[in-house]
């Protein structure tokens, strides 16, 4: 019983952490239309640039939060209206171009870091770091619990700014209808850099909090990209609320699966149940994707 409630508050702190950056991926889905296989690239940077913020400046690992969302918030930004040109052009099948696309921005990062770093590993060091409570069986990581709470903080703030605030109206009409949007005054192409760039910062800092939780290498990106499409399909494309349920539901079955069987078999298990979901439900768990 105590191994039990071990394992699931480690997969519901996970699970947190994950839901971080597959709420940003749902959004930008919505408005460009477009599946970002970059997803796990974006993470993995968020990672070494919480390893250098504390190796090189000795600064604390989540002192790199904020970096992170600023500068590959901006690089996103750069990104974004070269996406909307590709997904909104006069091919034949524009979405594909934009798959396309994206999947080789995903090899470019990955390339790139392979190039730079190696395959070695880097881990991101904060006060927390091998920090731990008790609460009674259960032994709890405070790092983990750390993430967790900047995750949720992280995912709140989007919240807020999405249904609290004139331009996450915007984005939220785009998402639902872009040509009601458009008609209504919204400049699609501008909003679509903006949602980008948010994207890209969220993710990037949900890479800053996995990289204290675990390591982070080039490698790690695809595992990090197939967990963003498991989300996105199971919650359903397009659904921002599904996200959160549908990642907490990967963190716990990763843990699990990990625990009693093997971490070798997490995937195959992930994929098991999403297979089982769409079976029954082929817009999501909450039955809101497109």
């Amino acid at each position: 019983m105590d191994l039990f409630l071990q394992t699931l508050l480690n997969g519901l702190l996970i699970g947190g952490v994950i839901a971080t950056f597959t709420i940003a991926f749902q959004l930008t889905f919505g408005v460009l239309h477009v599946i970002d296989f970059a997803v796990g690239g974006w993470v993995v940077l968020g990672g070494y640039l919480g390893y250098y913020v504390t190796a090189l400046l000795g600064l604390d690992g989540f002192v790199a939060l904020p970096l992170a969302f600023v500068l590959f918030g901006a690089l996103g930004y750069l990104i974004g209206p070269v996406l909307y040109n590709v997904r909104n052009s006069r091919t034949a099948r524009p979405e594909l171009m934009a798959l396309a696309l994206t999947f080789g921005l995903f090899t470019l990062l990955r390339g790139g870091m392979l190039t730079a770093w190696g395959f070695n590993t880097r881990n991101v060091t904060t006060f927390l770091s091998g920090e731990s409570l008790a609460v009674g069986p259960v032994v709890v990581p405070l790092i983990r619990v750390a993430a967790a709470v900047f995750a949720a903080a992280i995912a709140g703030g989007l919240f807020l700014f999405l249904y609290r605030t004139r331009y996450g109206l915007a984005i939220r009409a785009t998402a639902e209808n872009r040509h009601n949007a458009a008609l209504m005054g919204v400049n699609i192409r501008r909003l679509s850099a903006n949602v980008y760039g948010l994207y890209a910062g969220i993710t990037a800092m949900a890479g800053v909090l996995m990289g204290a939780i675990y390591s982070v290498n080039p490698e790690v990106g695809l595992r990090y990209t197939l967990f963003a499409f498991f989300v996105a399909v199971l919650a359903g494309l397009g659904s921002v609320g599904g996200a959160v349920v549908a990642a907490l539901l990967l963190g716990v079955i990763e843990a699990f699966v990990s625990t009693y069987v093997g971490s070798s078999y997490s995937l195959l298990a992930i994929f098991a149940t999403l297979f089982a979901v769409l079976l029954v439900s082929p817009k999501g768990i909450l039955r809101r994707g497109l």
